[in-house]
């Protein structure tokens, strides 16, 4: 009763070789899968870290890997950063230990706070003051 049973699945079985691709058809579905969801989402991301990192100028406003916010103070190097976190308190931290930049400075609103305080020049000060002014009316009679 065994031994017929034996004989009538075959020597391939197994190892036939469009069975053997159907196995791993489940596992090659289960890998895709995971780059779509799991792996290339993260290779963005450090992509966009990277990219951010490479982007750091005087005057932004970061937060560290620790929690810290501060201002970048000097790009000292490719891997460090002079970073203000109090007035006078300047550390010097691993570009890698940022995790994100909170704000970048806006240089007209740092010309116009110049501006404001009396640091500007003359000519903008005119140019301001006659943007200021409003231009005469022509009346469509005139025109002619």
């Amino acid at each position: 009763m065994f031994i017929s049973t034996a004989y009538a699945q075959g020597i391939g079985g197994f190892f036939d070789s469009s069975n053997a691709m159907l196995q791993f058809l489940p596992l090659v579905l289960i890998f895709v899968v995971f780059y779509f969801l799991l792996i290339r989402p993260q290779q963005q991301k450090q992509k966009q870290h990277r990219s951010m990192l490479d982007a750091l100028r005087r005057g932004d406003r970061v937060v560290t890997g620790g929690g810290i916010i501060a201002t970048v103070n000097r790009v000292t190097s490719a891997d460090e950063v002079e970073v203000d976190i109090a007035q006078g308190v300047r550390v010097r931290v691993l570009r890698s230990t940022i995790s994100s930049v909170l704000a970048k400075p806006d240089p007209a609103a740092a010309r116009e706070a110049a501006n404001e305080r009396g640091g500007g020049s003359g000519r903008r000060r005119a140019k301001e003051a006659a943007a200021k002014e409003p231009e005469p009316e022509v009346k469509e009679d005139e025109k002619a």
